[in-house]
This record gives structure tokens, sequence and C-alpha cells, in this order.
């Protein structure tokens, strides 16, 4: 078996926002726990609501933006 050309383990993001002045800043998970891997000559689709995460999960794959957890390989 070759080795994966994308490879996506637990992929999680949060993004902390702040509530009013005032307010408690709470976190809102955009990105929880994905999992994928991609081989060689395969095609790969990632579709979804709006808002379901999917740039987000592209921002992590290209390193553009740093996960919470989980790893891109």
């Amino acid at each position: 078996m070759t080795a994966p050309l994308l490879d996506v383990r637990n992929l999680t993001k949060e993004f902390t926002r702040q509530k009013g002045i005032f307010g408690k800043a709470t976190s809102v998970r955009a990105v929880d726990d994905v999992t994928f891997s991609i081989a060689e000559g395969e095609t790969f689709g990632l579709v979804g609501e709006s808002g379901s995460g999917k740039t987000t999960t592209g921002r992590c794959i290209l390193r553009l933006i740093e996960p919470t957890s989980g790893e891109v390989r």
C-alpha cells in the first residue's frame, strides 16, 4: 500500500470571540474532528452547508491558519 498524498487526522479549529464590552470570551468550533486521506489518482470533494467549515478546513490544510489540534501530513 502506498502512502497517501494528503492525510488529515482529527483536525479541529476553534476561534475565540468576544461577547460585547464586558462579555465573557467564548469559543466557536469551526472544524470538529475531521479525518480523511487522499491517495494518488483519487478525486476528493469537500461539501457541506454554508458555515460548515469547508474554507477553514482548506486553510488549515494549506497552513494559512494553525489548527487547534490534529495533524496534516
